[in-house]
């Protein structure tokens, strides 16, 4: 016999346009796990932990992301390229066409929150038509616990997500194709068809956060993270992928906040919004990356891995599904964390590239102007083989090292981040994982002991009172000496055999940046234009080099 809180969630259902659904209803990690092996839509390691396979997408769609354009959005959202609008009525059409193909099916539904901090709490309730879908959000949004929150919970975003749904007639309702990840700011729902991935459902709440956060709540929303020291000084660390933003934040001597997606507060408080990581795999070992290795165990999730033959041995160098291999866990599979994932007191945010044309830095120090620049322009560069075609290097930049999740226009977010460094008084650095000596191919790949030993004096104070020397093609200003790092590869130059090919490949870089940053200079102040490189092809070196 149904309990009278079993009856009234099945009527909450009904209010979302759902009938005869049955429910199963914030289950704990094992049933999950039960029933997806059941339904033969998993497999299990060696040490028990669950393996999925997401089918025909094995990462995000960005093509296929649209946010519904009404009075609350249009005049607020970046539109362009990355944020596609979509019509109120052809949302509501998909809307009906999903719950009309998820009525009738058994459903997985769990209450939980993102936002770590009490102040920024924001509910959100997720139905999935895939038991592992609801595994993966057990693993990555907070999680009540006591009964009490769960029985008077009322959800401020609902997601729902049907990846066994394709449009049948996509361009009508204004899609490129039959799958989709559509966010509806007024009616507060994030809808996913057509796709199994489950990074569309963290990155869609996240998504929603990166525009309501600061429009409401006067919080900047970041793709990176964080870390505390023992002295209560918070470390933030943005990247894109490969250049050691995860690594880097893993600290025997400091505490992981979270190693995502973070806001910071007019407080000063920087909070997690996740409660789990999601982490790439391929080519991981426990030497390399200690902390993910041994987080993957019974209650994480690992997606499109393969296992060495004849075994349940994971084969994490296979990368035959895809190059994106992943595994999602809560984060307290992390010992060295903070609970609650919020810290105060930030001091120093480190921006990281792995530039391949060995031109920028190991380390240097950055005005506001430069932060900003710097930030809007989310640089790095994709080496020989990491993507069809690529046989040198690419300069590769995504806007606030996150473009793909920010539906505001960059320069806002930039703006913020520099009245908030301002404020604090904190300190902005730019940190090369790449090459040094020249570009990939010619150079070697800076060694990890001299990062970590840069990011140890930065977080020390042994940078603050040593001579700096400035970039004179990017500005950027050098420490002259670095406890544990050998002087002659703070400036880059040195480390080059043919000084005239550096200049060559600095002023080439530089005239990248400007390209690039040409799309949002128009919005940009003054000050952030000038933190960009001092010269481009059209100019000439002067004596200081």
């Amino acid at each position: 016999m149904e309990t009278i809180l079993e009856q009234q969630k099945v009527h909450d259902l009904r209010q979302y346009g759902f009938n005869g659904v049955k429910l199963k209803w914030n289950l704990p990690p094992e049933e999950l796990q039960k029933i997806t092996l059941d339904k033969n839509m998993g497999t299990e390691t060696e040490n028990g932990t669950l393996c999925v396979n997401t089918g025909k997408f094995t990462g995000r769609s960005p093509k296929d992301r649209y946010l519904v354009k009404d009075d609350y959005t249009k005049d607020k959202v970046w539109w362009g390229r990355i944020n596609k609008p979509i019509s109120p009525e052809n949302f509501e059409l998909l809307y009906d066409e999903i719950t009309n193909y998820l009525s009738g099916k058994e459903l997985y539904i769990r209450d939980g929150y993102v936002c770590a901090h009490p102040d920024y709490q924001m509910n959100v309730r997720t139905i999935t038509e895939y038991p592992w879908s609801n595994y993966f959000v057990k693993n990555m949004f907070l999680q009540f616990t006591n009964e009490e929150d769960l029985e008077n919970f009322e959800e401020e975003w609902l997601v729902v997500c049907a990846p066994g749904y394709l449009a049948p007639n996509p361009t009508e309702l204004g899609l490129n194709d039959g799958n989709f990840s559509i966010l509806n700011f007024s009616k507060k729902i994030a809808l996913i068809g057509g796709s199994a991935y489950t990074g569309e459902i963290k990155k869609g709440i996240f998504s929603a956060l990166n525009l309501i956060l600061p429009i409401e709540k006067d919080v900047l929303p970041m793709h990176c993270s964080a870390n505390v020291g023992q002295d209560g000084d918070t470390a933030i660390f943005f990247g894109l992928s490969g250049t050691g933003k995860t690594t880097l934040s893993a600290d025997p001597n400091r505490k992981l906040i979270g190693d995502d997606e973070h806001g910071w507060t007019k407080e000063n408080i920087i909070f997690n919004f996740e409660g789990g990581c999601y982490a790439k795999v391929i080519d991981l070992t426990e030497e390399k990356e200690p902390d993910i290795f041994r987080a993957i165990k019974p209650g994480a999730m690992l997606e499109n891995i393969c296992f060495k033959p004849g075994t349940k041995e994971v084969d994490f160098s296979n990368s035959s599904i895809t190059q994106n291999t992943r595994v999602s866990y809560p984060i307290n599979h992390i010992d060295n964390i903070v609970s609650p994932s919020f810290a105060a007191n930030p001091k120093n945010i480190f921006f990281l590239t792995c530039d391949a044309f060995g031109v920028l830095p190991p380390v240097s120090k950055l005005t506001p102007g430069q932060a900003a620049y710097h930030f809007i322009s989310g640089y790095t560069a994709k080496v020989a083989g990491t993507e069809a075609g690529i046989t040198e290097p690419v300069p590769s930049f995504s806007a606030c090292f996150g473009e793909p999740f920010m539906p505001l226009h960059p320069a806002n977010y930039a703006e913020m981040l520099s009245a908030k460094m301002v404020e604090a008084n904190v300190n902005v650095w730019l940190i090369n994982t790449g090459w040094s000596g020249g570009p990939y191919g010619v150079g070697s790949r800076i060694k990890l002991k001299y990062t970590r030993a840069m990011i140890t004096a930065i977080l020390k104070g042994q940078l603050d009172n040593v001579l700096y020397k400035t970039h004179p093609i990017f500005g950027l200003h050098m420490p002259e000496y670095c406890p544990g790092v050998p002087t002659e590869i703070l400036d880059p130059i040195n480390t080059w055999l043919q000084k005239g090919e550096y200049i060559s490949k600095s002023i080439q870089l530089a005239h990248s940046f400007h390209i690039n940053f040409d799309k949002f200079a128009n919005q940009a102040s003054d000050e952030i234009v000038q933190g960009g490189p001092l010269i481009d092809t059209h100019h000439t070196l002067d004596a200081n080099f």
